[in-house]
């Protein structure tokens, strides 16, 4: 079993513990505001104190029920324990005054104490026992003992403050030294821990030390002016910002599955504390201000206006609770922007991978693969898929380029949205990959392009050294001979430049060869036809007999009549050196079937000897599958001894 899975208490959920904890905690805090309506106490810190156990019912109850319904595991047993402490809590208060307007009530003796000892448990294990659980890994020494002395400072403040009188220097600072060595394990983990733990244990931190400095109010003399005030107000901030600041945790974590779960409780228990805050103050707003107001008055007033606010409320916190849950994912509009941001800030090396981050990042995907049409291997992958995958074809002006396939987080499931999302987000991507493909095809269009450039200079100083260089110093030492021979001997001296001048005719007639064979004039002037006709006329003259077929436009792309010929040049003068055979046979020729795929098609076939194909191939060879190349064509040599020879070359044509 791995590590990962250890943490986790149940494959499942435990939904009906789960329903018992929320409807409860619900129940009390129902109850417990319906006492306190009933009562209409004066306003004094206890109702402030009652404010913050009844939205903390609500909120912990909430979300605790919820994640206890999707996965078992402490946290969420500790959230919903707390929250029925809460709830008990704010009813005991609430009972006890109304039991103060109304006298005869049941129980109120049993229930009275309540208010002061049922919220200690579940309160400070929030931030002296959660902290250490909020992990997705086994849980190390350091965390072992930090769980064990939050548990026992947990029930050292219980029973002193229950059964003991205790000084409240002595009482707090044990439990603010602890919450504060909980926050200081949270920020170590958060900068040193494993890094699929990391993301959002900084607002866990913050909030940790918020809730263990909350109570340091507690030790302070009750005769400080506004202390009644301060206190209850800076629980009930820190209540409101530690349940978002473990969410931020959770949810940033994907831990244990509980996106889609946990946003629901986020919405539901948000909204409810803003609610129920709005009431109770715009209620004791009104009581304070018009003192004669008959209290059903200020609770109608009230009512209305939290019916009013309800609809934008819930609106409001809907988008920042989806943005928190789904990213960008519930603007695409906002994510394309985001990839945008990618797109033009990577590297392009790093594009695809940058986009495949970005789009998991967008809809909080668990993985995403991106491949190129064709190709086995993935181009870019962003986490490690462990569940069913949805595949999406990327498709670049109406052609399909490569293929995207995701993964939502363990336990959920794509929705109709962020399928309708990704699809649009897999345009960028796609746009993305051509891209890179692009810039790819490029820099090995450069690298062939300059080795077919160097490849023509070889051949020039090949030629240059190797025929015309010692042509020319053989002609100037022949001169230098005449020159000797021209006062001793006129007659030699004339026959010897007769051969001097057919021997330098021969090195003129080789460099227009050269010339021709590099970019004949006839081929920008006539055309590929023409230039072919001539190029076996020359041959010919040399006893290689070439017979030439072309059916090629004068007007045709003139980059491609250009690869063609000096295909043709290669192919005939292997040819005539290596078959054997005394002639060959060259067709070119237009495809007309397709105005939107035409190629020119050139062929050189001859009968000689043959050759094997599986051996290393020479300059030659290699200058003509680079001249195809460079146009996006194709070159195939069928050879097999002794049936001869035959090259074709497929090159694309322009639109005309």
């Amino acid at each position: 079993m791995s590590e990962r899975s250890e943490v986790v208490a149940g494959a499942g959920g435990w939904p009906v513990p789960a329903a018992v904890l929320a409807l409860t905690a619900w129940l009390l805090a129902v109850l417990a505001l319906v006492a306190f309506l009933g009562a209409s106490p004066a306003l004094d810190a206890n109702q402030l104190f009652f404010l913050v156990d009844l939205v903390g019912a609500g909120v912990y109850g909430t979300v605790g029920g919820v994640v206890l319904s999707r996965r078992a595991h402490p946290v969420p047993i500790i959230l919903g324990l707390t929250a029925i402490g809460l709830g008990l809590a704010a009813f005991s208060y609430a009972w006890t005054q109304l039991a103060a307007v109304r006298p005869g009530l049941p129980a109120v003796a049993a229930i009275d104490p309540l208010q002061n000892t049922a919220w200690i448990p579940g309160t400070l294990a929030l931030f002296l026992v959660v902290p250490w659980l909020i992990r997705d890994h086994r849980l190390d020494t350091v965390a072992e003992m930090g769980l064990t002395l939050g548990v026992a400072t947990t029930v050292w403040f219980f029973v002193a403050r229950t059964y003991a009188e205790t000084a409240p220097v002595a009482l707090v600072a044990p439990v603010v030294t602890v919450g504060l060595a909980a926050a200081a394990d949270v920020a170590r983990r958060w900068r040193r821990g494993p890094v699929a733990e990391r993301v959002g244990l900084g607002w866990l931190c913050l909030g940790t030390a918020m809730m263990a400095l909350s109570f340091v109010p507690l030790a302070l003399p009750s005769s400080w002016p506004w202390l009644w005030v301060l206190t209850p107000l800076t629980h009930l901030v820190v209540q409101t910002f530690y349940p978002a600041a473990m969410l931020v945790s959770i949810l940033r974590q994907r831990m244990w599955g509980l996106d889609l779960a946990v946003s629901r409780a986020v919405l539901a228990g948000t909204l409810t504390v803003v609610l129920i805050a709005l009431y109770v103050a715009v209620a004791t707003a009104l009581a304070r201000l018009v003192p004669t107001a008959d209290s059903v008055v200020a609770q109608a007033v009230a009512a209305g206006a939290v019916a009013v606010a309800v609809q934008p409320a819930r609106l409001w916190l809907q988008r920042r609770v989806h943005d928190l849950v789904y990213g960008d994912g519930l603007d695409p509009a906002r994510a394309v922007r985001s990839l945008g941001t990618r797109f033009a800030s990577a590297d392009p090396d790093e594009l695809v991978s940058e986009l495949a981050g970005g789009v998991a990042a967008a809809l909080r995907l668990e993985s995403v693969t991106v491949w190129r049409d064709g190709d086995a291997e993935t181009i870019a992958r962003h986490g490690d898929p462990t569940g069913p995958a949805v595949e999406v074809d990327l498709i670049h002006r109406g052609a399909t380029v490569g293929g995207l396939t995701a993964t939502a987080p363990p336990g959920e499931s794509l929705d109709a949205r962020a399928r309708k999302s990704l699809q649009e987000l897999s345009s960028v991507v796609a746009a993305g990959l051509v891209l890179v493909q692009a810039s790819r095809d490029l820099d090995a269009a450069r690298a062939r392009l300059s080795s077919v450039r160097l490849e023509e200079r070889r051949v020039i100083r090949r030629e240059l050294h190797d025929g015309l260089g010692p042509s020319l110093a053989g002609i100037r030492l022949g001169l230098q001979g005449v020159r000797n021979l021209l006062a001793s001997d006129p007659g030699a001296a004339g026959r010897l430049l007769e051969s001097l001048q057919e021997q330098l005719d021969h090195q003129v007639d080789g460099v227009r060869s050269l010339s021709r064979s590099l970019f004949p004039p006839i081929l920008d002037e006539l055309g590929l036809a023409a230039a072919l006709h001539e190029l076996a006329a020359q041959h010919s003259r040399g006893g290689f007999a070439v017979e030439v077929q072309a059916h090629v436009p004068v007007g045709v792309d003139a980059d491609a009549s250009v690869a063609a010929y000096g295909i043709v040049v290669e192919a005939v003068s292997n040819a005539r050196r290596h078959s054997g055979a005394d002639r060959c046979r060259v067709e070119a020729l237009c495809t007309t079937a397709d105005s939107t795929d035409r190629q020119l098609i050139v062929t050189v076939l001859d009968a000689g000897a043959g050759f094997d194909a599986v051996r290393a191939p020479g300059v030659g060879t290699r200058t003509m599958r680079e001249r195809a190349r460079e146009l996006g064509g194709t070159l195939v040599i069928d050879s097999t001894p002794p049936h001869g020879t035959r090259i074709v070359a497929r090159l694309p044509l322009a639109p005309s």
